[in-house]
């Protein structure tokens, strides 16, 4: 589900979530199947957010990664992105932004 307060709220987001046999020692792959306007987020549903790579912890559940990229939602990392363009626009037009990724979120996500 969408953050309440956020642009993406109302919308339902699916998750593919891969488990290699690495697992817990390594994250798992998560990629979006729903289309998400979202600087971190490119259009094949790579997300680029920390614990997915570098900062991975044994120690994290799966809940703990959700709720981590529904953070993400609400609050990008602009300065470490998979859309410049989009990271742009969310520093330098945040109405823009947020209306853009309402229009997203109304067309492939309800």
């Amino acid at each position: 589900m969408g953050p309440k307060n956020s642009p993406y709220e109302g919308g339902v987001f699916g998750l593919d979530i891969r488990f290699l046999k690495t697992y817990p020692m390594s994250p798992p792959i998560v990629i979006f199947t729903t289309k998400v306007y979202h600087p971190n987020i490119d259009d094949r549903g790579s997300i680029c957010l920390d614990i997915l790579n570098s900062q991975w912890s044994p120690a994290l559940t799966v809940p703990k990664l959700l709720l981590s990229i529904c953070s993400l939602l609400t609050d990008p990392n602009t300065d470490h992105c998979l859309v410049p363009e989009l990271a742009r626009l969310y520093r330098n037009d945040r109405q823009k932004y947020n209306d853009l990724a309402k229009k997203w979120t109304k067309k492939y996500a309800m």
